[in-house]
């Protein structure tokens, strides 16, 4: 079980690196060539790329500083988060952040298309469709996802999305007073584009109901769902129809994001159990919907 543990959460940083390369590519063959800026950090990283390259009058050739800014601004945020985010997900959020980096800084800044407007349609797809799969495998892209998770278990009243809007208001609002008005248009069509291409490929606002059925001790494992995944456990006792063995039924509320960490920590108290996923259920009342 370890074994085929470990083969499972190889291939999903495998396909993080993939994701990562998609993203960069749809930055430096798309949107930077055209101009544009991404939102959330790294929107801020490229700003700083282009205070750096045009009112400070730095040369870096081809080299797209914005990922390296990116990484160093990634630092503090992974610093705070280490202690608040579970094991997993910050080890492929660090891989996946650094691997955005590497190919950021490698693939050379080259304008396929001349159109503004195809560049932002054809960017978007690639580097939001990017970003959604790193989700699916249980990371992200660092920044403001990480920042919005931890605002999220700090106050319910927090999300990821909300953070987001939050920071692209900002940073477009300097983009305004920096740029022309057709960078900053063209610009929030991009985001836009990318978010629905990241919703689509990475379904992670759907809330689903687990339900564990387990003949192991509970107590350490409902302390683990609360410690780790910061969700709140329902417990019955349950009889099996054909064994008449005693056992226990735990109900999870959570977000489709939350379930590969879910099963990770019910399989370290008990391989065997039966874990039942059900997807789309309505939730009503004191639901924390984190991202």
């Amino acid at each position: 079980m370890k074994k085929d543990m470990i083969v499972v959460e190889g291939k999903k940083i495998m396909m993080c690196v993939v994701a990562a390369f998609l993203y960069a590519a749809g930055m430096n063959l798309f949107i930077v060539p055209t101009g544009l800026y991404s939102g959330g950090v790294m929107g801020i990283s490229q700003v700083i790329r282009t205070l750096l390259t045009e009112y400070l009058h730095l040369n870096f050739n081809n080299f797209d500083i914005a990922g390296v800014i990116y990484y160093i601004i990634n630092i503090p945020i992974f610093l705070l988060a280490f202690a608040r985010l579970g094991r997993k997900f910050f080890a492929k959020t660090l891989i996946m952040v650094t691997s955005m980096t590497l190919f950021l800084s490698v693939i050379p800044v080259t304008e396929i298309v001349k159109d503004a407007m195809a560049s932002c349609m054809v960017g978007g797809i690639i580097s939001g469709g990017g970003i959604g799969i790193a989700l699916r495998m249980g990371s992200s892209s660092g920044g403001m996802d990480v920042v919005g998770l931890m605002l999220a278990r700090w106050k319910k009243d927090f999300s990821v999305g909300k953070v987001s809007l939050l920071m692209n208001l900002v940073l477009y609002g300097i983009c305004f007073t920096l740029f022309d008005m057709e960078t900053v248009v063209y610009s929030i069509i991009y985001a836009s584009v990318y978010s629905v291409a990241m919703d689509r490929v990475h379904t992670q606002n759907i809330t689903v109901e687990a339900k564990i059925i387990t003949k192991a001790d509970t107590g350490a494992l409902e302390k683990a769902i609360l410690d780790e995944i910061y969700r709140g456990v329902t417990k019955w006792s349950t009889l099996g129809a054909f064994t008449y063995d005693q056992s226990h039924l735990l109900y999870v509320t959570l977000s489709k994001y939350e379930v590969s960490r879910l099963k990770a920590v019910v399989r370290k108290f008990d391989p065997n159990a039966f874990i039942v996923i059900t997807e789309g259920v309505s939730v009503d009342g004191n639901f924390l919907r984190k991202l």
